[in-house]
């Protein structure tokens, strides 16, 4: 029935309590029901992971010939490289000897000169000018000791007759004396000049090619200051450095062959010096390759990389490159033994990378079966064979990477 108009009707407590109780009770349901439907599939997907590790427990990988290898027994020969720019050992630098303005330069940058030509003019007329005083100081200190020769011959003439006393000849011979050691100062002084003078002429000292000029016609020029470069580039060095553990592998005059940058085919060289103390802070030893270039086919400056092979006279336990692997610092190799796959740590030593073998030093044995290239997805302790039998002792270079 409606209710009557401009009455209010409530419900009754209970009943509304009684609908909060099954809301909260319908609630409870469907989150259980929830968790329950996680749980099983959980549980559902748990089941389906051992099912698959056990099938791939039961599943034997296998692995052609070719892809095991065993150990080989085989010479490392030692590579050491080293590398750097390429310098002119017969390098000069013209210098102005006295100041003065620099008047011409007969030669420019790329010029060829050779020992003894005359490259450019300097203004020398103060230098001139002091040769011309010193020369005529010399003719003064000349007269003078012509003087005193001449008086001091009179006073013995003069003294043998008794008309001066022993006292006054002695006075001629010193003042004589004193002339010759101003005429031979005077001399002296002169020839410094004179050298000066021809010092100061800008004259190639080396046979060569122009490398920079360092001063233009009209600058005023100091002592000492640079005007020309002269590099001979005849016979090139190239210097490198070389570690403590290798530096006793070398010795002077060994043959070293060169790979120069921008030149196709290597040229060779010859170790000549060797550093006799390490530098400080890097351990390193200093090595000197020298390099013939009579045609100067190849410029100072030019990077090259050296190459010193040493043979190796021991027969030593090696692997392919491939074969070995690197995990948190450690190399290992992937073994079958007994019909299993088993990951064994294993030392290296020497490598050769023309190749492709590295020494190993303990972890395998010459007849253990070894797999050749990385394979990913391996498990240890599952199943693998070798089709066609044992492994074989090649020395090519499998794929880096397989999938199983």
């Amino acid at each position: 029935c409606a209710p009557k108009l401009g009455v209010a009707t409530t419900k009754p407590p209970h009943k509304a309590m009684q609908k909060q109780w099954i809301i909260g009770a319908i609630c409870a349901l469907t989150a259980a029901a929830v968790a329950g439907g996680a749980v099983a599939l959980h549980q559902s997907r748990e089941r389906e992971v051992q099912r698959k590790k056990a099938e791939a427990a039961n599943v034997t990988l296998e692995f052609a010939a070719g892809e095991v290898v065993a150990p080989q027994l085989t010479s490392l020969p030692v590579t050491i490289e080293f590398a750097g720019p390429l310098v002119a050992p017969g390098t000069a630098v013209v210098r102005a000897k006295a100041s003065g303005t620099l008047l011409s330069l007969a030669v420019a940058e790329g010029s060829r000169v050779r020992a003894g030509q005359t490259l450019g003019a300097l203004d020398l007329a103060e230098l001139s000018s002091r040769v011309a005083e010193r020369g005529a100081s010399l003719e003064a200190a000349r007269a003078q000791l012509n003087q005193a020769e001449r008086q001091h011959a009179a006073n013995q003439r003069l003294a043998e007759q008794n008309f001066i006393s022993g006292t006054a000849l002695e006075a001629s011979g010193a003042t004589l004396e004193t002339a010759r050691a101003q005429f031979t100062q005077s001399q002296t002084q002169l020839g410094t000049s004179r050298i000066s003078l021809r010092d100061a002429e800008l004259i190639a000292p080396i046979s060569g090619v122009i490398a920079k000029r360092h001063a233009l016609p009209g600058e005023k020029l100091s002592p000492e200051q640079n005007v020309l470069t002269i590099v001979d580039l005849a016979r090139l060095e190239l210097a490198g450095s070389v570690g403590t553990h290798e530096v006793s592998l070398l010795r002077p005059g060994m043959a070293v062959e060169v790979q120069v940058e921008g030149v196709a085919a290597p040229v060779t060289g010859k170790l000549d010096r060797i550093a006799p103390a390490a530098e400080a802070g890097t351990r390193a030893i200093g090595v000197t390759i020298a390099i013939a270039n009579p045609r100067e086919a190849i410029r100072a400056g030019q990077y090259a990389l050296a190459r010193v092979q040493l043979r190796d006279e021991a027969q030593r336990l090696t692997l392919p490159a491939s074969a070995i692997a690197k995990a948190s610092g450690q190399d290992h190799v992937w073994l079958i033994e007994a019909g299993v796959l088993v990951r064994r740590a294993v030392t290296t030593g020497r490598s050769d990378a023309a190749q492709g073998r590295v020494e190993v030093l303990s972890g395998v044995s010459p007849n253990a079966q070894v797999l050749t290239a990385r394979f990913d997805n391996l498990r240890e302790g599952g199943k693998a064979v070798v089709a066609g039998g044992a492994a074989a002792a090649v020395a090519s270079t499998p794929p880096a990477t397989k999938q199983r």
